[in-house]
């Protein structure tokens, strides 16, 4: 497999927001990327081999569901006919005033990446019916469809245990600040840097981040970056240096002190650590 670069797909037609179809039912094995601004749901009922998302290494074990936000990174390797269905869609197909109610189940599904499915739970009839309604056309099909979305997120979050009565984070500084670290944290390493890129101060910056984040701005930069350093590392035949470019890291000998300090491993021995 070519591993070298992790590319950004985006599965969307311009201007579309919501996309629904079967899962490919083909033996492949795909390259790493990422998603361009919407999060993919996907339900498997069939299927053998592995998924990678980031760092996190998973056996196929249907029936699952993967929930993947916008900018994670991840890849299949199929060793049986995979069936279910892919479900995609932005954050602007639901209103943001009159359907916050959805909005925050999604932000509460944040730290949510794989669940399994009772047996006796109608996962395949509740995708069905939303494929049906998608392909209808008719009045009222995004409405619809909207309900068929909050029975499901809602059960995924009942499934994955989430405590219903933690609140939802919501603030827009803290909204832009997250999806900047998704699309800037290869360029941006400072908290003074998205600080400006995001018209406010970095003290500003930093009470939203401890608020809403629980953490300081530099240290959700710093996660982040080490994360991106991660799949470089993993998904790719890179050498160390230019992963450290990639990342904009002048010097490589500066990011290799980086990245152990934040994981006690310099980049060779975590990637050994995964390909002995």
């Amino acid at each position: 497999m070519n591993r070298n670069a992790i590319t950004v797909k985006n599965k969307l037609d311009k201007d579309q927001l919501f996309k629904i179809s079967r899962f490919k039912e083909k033996i492949k094995r795909t390259k790493p990327h990422k998603h361009d601004g919407y999060y993919e749901l996907i339900y498997l009922c069939e299927g053998e081999g592995f998924h990678w998302v980031d760092t996190g290494f998973y056996r196929l074990d249907p029936p699952e569901i993967y929930f993947l936000k916008p900018g994670r990174m991840h890849c299949w390797q199929f060793t049986s006919i995979p069936r279910g269905y892919v479900v995609l869609f932005k954050e602007e197909y639901f209103d943001s005033v009159n359907e916050q109610n959805i909005l925050n189940l999604l932000r509460n599904l944040d730290g949510e990446t794989r669940l399994s499915i009772p047996e006796d739970y109608p996962a395949d009839r509740l995708f069905s019916d939303i494929l049906s309604e998608h392909l209808k056309s008719k009045p009222y099909r995004d409405s619809i469809i909207h309900g068929y979305l909050q029975v499901l997120l809602s059960k995924i979050l009942q499934l994955g245990k989430v405590d219903a009565r933690i609140l939802s984070k919501s603030n827009d500084l803290w909204e832009q600040f997250q999806k900047s670290l998704s699309n800037e944290s290869s360029e941006l390493h400072l908290v003074k840097e998205y600080a400006q890129h995001l018209n406010t101060s970095p003290q500003n910056l930093n009470a939203v981040c401890q608020r809403y984040g629980g953490a300081s701005a530099s240290d959700l930069i710093n996660e982040q970056v080490i994360l991106e350093a991660k799949r470089h590392i993993l998904h790719t035949d890179h050498t160390i240096a230019e992963v450290a470019f990639t990342l904009n890291f002048n010097d490589p000998s500066y990011f290799v002190k980086f990245f152990k300090k934040h994981t006690g491993l310099t980049p060779a021995q975590f990637r050994k650590t995964y390909f002995q």
